[in-house]
């Protein structure tokens, strides 16, 4: 199936865009390989204006950039709005700390002097899904760019014109052609390109099955790789948390993007003691949350991206409740033309349950009740994934411990906000491996090199 534009609150179609033929991914890739010979020879400043300008010119194009992605993906205006601007600030974060980042660092060896320093490695490949169609392109641009790598992206099939959108924006900015390209490949021509020996190192964001696929891929091939995969976050309760505050937590952090995050809160875990009090009051918030138009402000809860992935959901789900499940609200496709799916509450999901494994990418709730701190720490951790997680409780202290304790790249104390760019992102386990944004995204595709320099005598 080619690129496609389809409104996921109606249902229809926008815009189709045909894939690039071989000759013309040939041009691509040897135009990315020209620029590099170039790019990689600019001083940080010249990076800096242009990545400054791609920042400014996001900024000032704000509405018409969100538009798109809330015609492409279905997002909230709203929210799609913020993500345009933390799009802009990663890129403007870079533009202004990736010196200072990749600076070279003096060591003291036993005789002589040492040093690390750091070098791009080439033309870089990179994934990316649709449901963040900015904001994960400007986490790999920012940062790659700023190291003097050059990127090609193959960006998801349903966000064609945000993918277009952001190759123009590198343009408009004055990158030079090469620096910045969009790839409208096959999944074939996408394994056609992580074999291409141009190609240094290979970044992708995306499901489980695509990180095993294109690691494998790029594993035969001895590239470097990060892998941001799927999450199944921990959202545990205790028994002292601040229910008033914690609850407009749960509702964001289960229905921000519709759902369809992988660091979104999905399993929530809280002790019994508060146990009922959470759910009633969690239940009447998502409750309230109000379907329609994303594009109109006034809407709370937005379509899914697409048909196939509202259909999955409600599968999963199907599959949890014929396996013990018990359904509290929801678990239907909503009367409303496009892709809405009733928000939905599964407890007394059993570890036999596929549910108990699954990450369900959307507006479900997998809700459990624990008898105390040291059960939910167990809970959070008996998970394939290990992506984020959170904790709440007025006691800091505690809040702390139980962070150390749960496996996951990233736990947050009272919150679940991680929209910083100086905030490293990433995970273990089959969350994947290697960090983006903060000064390790940076230091993913960039060769540290030692150089020494003694006078020593060479041994006998």
């Amino acid at each position: 199936m080619p690129y496609q534009s389809i409104n996921p609150n109606n249902g229809k179609t926008i815009k189709t865009f045909e894939y690039i033929d071989k000759s013309q991914l040939e041009n691509s890739l040897a135009t990315a390989e020209s620029c590099f010979q170039t790019w990689k020879h600019t001083s940080y400043q010249e990076r800096a204006s242009i990545v400054n300008r791609a920042a400014k010119l996001m900024h000032a194009n704000v509405d018409d950039f969100a538009k798109l992605a809330t015609l492409e993906m279905g997002k909230r205006i709203d929210e799609a709005r913020g993500e345009v601007n933390f799009s802009a600030d990663i890129l403007a974060y870079y533009a202004d700390h990736a010196e200072r980042f990749l600076q070279s660092v003096t060591l003291n060896p036993k005789v002589g002097k040492a040093h690390m320093e750091c070098s791009p490695l080439g033309v870089l490949f990179c994934v990316e899904p649709w449901n963040f169609p900015y904001y994960q392109l400007a986490r790999v641009a920012g940062p790659q760019l700023m190291a003097g790598n050059v990127v090609v992206v193959k960006h998801a099939a349903c966000v064609p014109q945000c993918a277009i959108a952001f190759e123009k924006l590198w343009i408009d900015a004055g990158a030079p052609v090469g620096a910045y390209t969009n790839l409208l490949i096959t999944h074939e021509q996408s394994e056609e390109v992580i074999d291409d020996p141009r190609i240094k190192g290979v970044a992708l964001t995306g499901s489980v099955a695509a990180g095993r696929s294109v690691a494998a891929r790029a594993g035969l091939n001895l590239k470097k790789t990060s892998m941001e995969l799927g999450g199944s976050d921990a959202f545990i309760v205790l028994e002292d948390a601040d229910i008033e505050k914690t609850i407009p937590w749960a509702v964001w952090g289960r229905m921000y993007n519709g759902g369809q995050t992988c660091c979104a809160a999905k399993r929530f875990i809280v002790l019994d003691s508060i146990a009922d009090e959470f759910l009633e009051k969690f239940s009447s918030a998502l409750s309230a949350l109000k379907p329609g138009d994303p594009l109109d402000q006034a809407t709370t809860h937005a379509p899914l991206s697409t048909e196939a992935a509202l259909l999955q959901l409600i599968k999963q789900v199907d599959i949890a409740v014929k396996h013990g499940a018990r359904l509290v609200m929801g678990g239907k496709r909503l009367k409303h033309a496009g892709y809405f799916m009733e928000i939905t509450i599964l407890t007394d999901i059993q570890a036999d349950n596929p549910a108990f494994r699954d990450e369900f990418f959307g507006p479900v709730v997998c809700f459990y009740r624990v008898k105390d701190e040291a059960a939910a720490i167990a809970l959070a951790n008996d998970s394939d994934f290990g992506l984020g997680g959170s904790v709440f409780t007025k006691d800091i202290a505690r809040g702390r411990r139980v962070a150390s304790q749960v496996d996951t790249g990233m736990m947050f104390i009272n919150n679940i906000d991680w929209a910083d760019a100086e905030l490293p992102f990433g995970g273990i386990k089959y969350s994947g491996y290697g960090r983006e944004l903060g000064n390790l995204g940076i230091q993913e595709f960039v060769n540290k090199k030692l150089v020494r320099i003694t006078d020593q005598v060479a041994p006998n």
